[in-house]
């Protein structure tokens, strides 16, 4: 606070409210930092510390005005309640975007040295919830994609046949038949492409014959530098590690080494420029067969909440309000999902994922009920 400005009531109940919110936070951390070892851990602690030094701020601006500890704000409140019963991406990307919002910049009271730490601890959290959003991406890719295009695509399966005029009976019939075809088409689609990937990377990887050759090489010819100059690495690199690999077989039998060709053990610059540096991570990629039975199970589960009025045996108008309302309801949460952990507005992503789906879905329907005049 700039010395000349006296204190009012209105600065004591903002510092206060202040005060709460870098204590709830500071207990947010604790609770993540609880729930993980190592660096993470370390890391969510010193955030923690970061937060009691900002708490110590406003209990010097308060002094005897202090008082009784008050309540932060709902959306803190809210993500303590989380971080302590859950943890994991989803909160990260929660504190990433509270950290987000900081108004310490514009606040007259703060130090800038208070709005710097607020906007590092954003970068902080955001790389934190980037490593779970990294071992999450392929699963989560698969789980909106399928859910979604079930959601979509049958609800305008749905919708088209109900407005061309026929029975209901027919269109239960057609959107479940919409849901087998699409759930096998994906459950197949994703089996292909799982396995097709499988092997393209299988095929990148240095054979186990390679690796026991290795100690029969020409010392002084060195055929194993052309292996990583083949890889990317220049002349000099390339003969520096290969002199280096065979002077360890010397010492140690390739059989108590491991795989020598492996791309680990190139140096990080030749990984990251290698189109087979991905050889050693196959099992990231999954089973052909589990990557099938999820994109089944994902579109399935959206494919049927259209249908599910049909089943319980609505018809005409009433399941057509029924099933969209049904359909915007699940866009709605997997658009604020999406919209959470990319670290973006959840509303913002909910409303852009109701618009695509029921946008769809309503060409269709209009479609329907053309046709079905036409044929009348």
């Amino acid at each position: 606070m700039h010395p000349s400005r006296r204190r009012t009531r209105a600065d004591i109940r903002r510092w206060r409210r202040l005060l709460a919110d870098e204590r709830a936070e500071a207990a947010v951390y604790r609770d993540l930092a609880g729930r993980r070892a190592g660096e993470e851990r370390e890391i969510l602690l010193a955030l923690a510390r970061a937060e009691k030094r900002h708490e110590s701020h406003w209990l010097d601006l308060l002094g005897p005005d202090v008082g009784t500890p008050v309540r932060g704000d709902l959306r803190t409140r809210a993500l303590g309640f989380l971080a302590r019963r859950f943890g994991g991406v989803f909160v990260l990307a929660l504190a990433q975007r509270a950290e987000a919002r900081s108004s310490y910049a514009h606040d007259a009271d703060a130090t800038m040295t208070m709005a710097a730490d607020e906007q590092v601890h954003e970068e902080v959290v955001r790389a934190l919830a980037t490593r779970g959003r990294n071992r999450l991406s392929g699963t989560f890719r698969a789980a909106v994609f399928g859910a979604n295009d079930g959601l979509v695509s049958n609800l305008a399966l749905v919708l088209g046949i109900g407005a061309s005029g026929v029975a209901t009976s027919t269109v239960l019939l057609s959107g479940l038949a919409g849901l087998l075809a699409g759930a096998l088409s994906m459950g197949a689609g994703e089996f292909v492409s799982v396995r097709s990937q499988r092997e393209l990377l299988e095929a990148s990887s240095p054979s186990a014959e390679a690796d026991a050759a290795l100690p029969h090489l020409d010392v002084d010819a060195n055929e194993l530098a052309l292996v990583y100059r083949a890889r990317g690495m220049n002349i000099e690199d390339a003969t520096a590690h290969a002199d280096a690999v065979l002077a360890r077989l010397a010492v140690t039998p390739t059989e108590q080494q491991g795989p020598l060709l492996r791309v680990h053990e190139a140096p990080t610059e030749e990984r990251a420029a290698d189109p087979a540096a991905d050889v050693d991570d196959l099992e990231t990629h999954g089973t052909a067969w589990g990557a099938a039975l999820s994109s089944f199970c994902f579109f399935a589960s959206g494919a049927v909440v259209p249908v599910l009025p049909y089943l319980l045996g609505l018809d005409g108008l009433a399941a057509v309000v029924v099933a969209t309302a049904l359909v915007g309801l699940a866009l709605l949460v997997t658009g604020a999902v999406v919209g959470l952990l990319s670290g973006t507005s959840p509303l913002t992503r909910a409303l852009r994922q109701i618009a695509i789906g029921l946008g769809a879905a309503g060409v269709t329907y209009v479609l329907g009920l053309v046709f079905g005049a036409t044929v009348g």
